[in-house]
């Protein structure tokens, strides 16, 4: 195996408390920090861990967004990827038309392997992996927990509702990580200095000549209702009367 390419996505960081603009245009995110996706993240430690053992021999990693995603680029190459990718665009952009961005970046490439986190947490698709692989048409393993190279087959042990699910699957493939694949490395001060050399591409997504996929539009953003109180019940008959006056029973 060659090449692995693993998407970054640029959300707000899972610390922060989400704000939803007075608007209902959007969510909040002048003076918020940003970071790199978490299951992302988790991709890109595996994709290093990958090469580590010898078993890859570059790491490329790829982000589409405003210009501002150049750090969490940044971050990637700091943790150890060898070469940064950044598809420029403005707007939001649905999970068809990224799959279709990475089919462009993996047909030039030549990928051997695709890693990107299971969904990303602001939007909580989870599409882009399984649309990649229809359009690319290789196989996918999604949700991985572990993954096993033997030659030109990876077994994929997937968190599914049930429990655990293993299944083998050959290469090029799209594998899509879960939270207990791994945990990612903490980046050093001096690697973030080394990343500066780094090679970073920016492409405007116009360059691309990607075919627009049918447009999705949110047409507002709502907080979520607040909790009511809980109360305090003395025994079950004080329970079942609760749950009475609630409609519940």
């Amino acid at each position: 195996m060659e090449k692995i390419l693993v998407g970054l996505k640029r959300v707000v960081d899972y610390n922060v408390r989400v704000r939803v603009k007075s608007d209902g245009s959007g969510v909040e995110t002048d003076g918020v920090k940003m970071s790199i996706n978490p299951f992302d993240e988790i991709a890109l430690e595996e994709a290093l861990r990958i090469k580590e053992r010898g078993e890859a021999s570059e790491v490329i990693v790829v982000s589409i967004g405003p210009e501002d995603s150049q750090q969490q680029l940044r971050t990637g190459l700091a943790m150890g990827a060898d070469r940064a990718i950044l598809i420029e665009t403005d707007g939001p952009i649905d999970p068809l038309s990224r799959a279709r961005v990475f089919k462009s970046i993996i047909d030039q490439e030549k990928i051997d392997l695709v890693l990107m986190g299971k969904q990303a947490i602001d939007d909580d698709n989870s599409q882009t992996g399984q649309m990649l692989a229809a359009i690319w048409g290789r196989p996918q393993a999604t949700f991985a927990s572990k993954i096993v190279f033997e030659g030109d087959t990876a077994r994929v042990t997937r968190e599914v509702d049930t429990g655990l699910e293993t299944i083998e699957i050959d290469l090029p493939a799209v594998i899509t990580t879960d939270l207990r694949l791994n945990e990612p490395r903490y980046v050093k001060l001096p690697d973030i200095m080394k990343a500066k050399k780094k090679t970073l591409d920016r492409t405007p997504l116009a360059d691309l000549d990607i075919e627009a996929a049918p447009e999705i539009k949110e047409l507002v953003y709502e907080a979520p209702a607040e909790r009511g109180r809980g109360i305090m019940v003395d025994d079950v008959a004080g329970l079942v009367a609760a749950l009475k006056d609630k409609g519940l029973a």
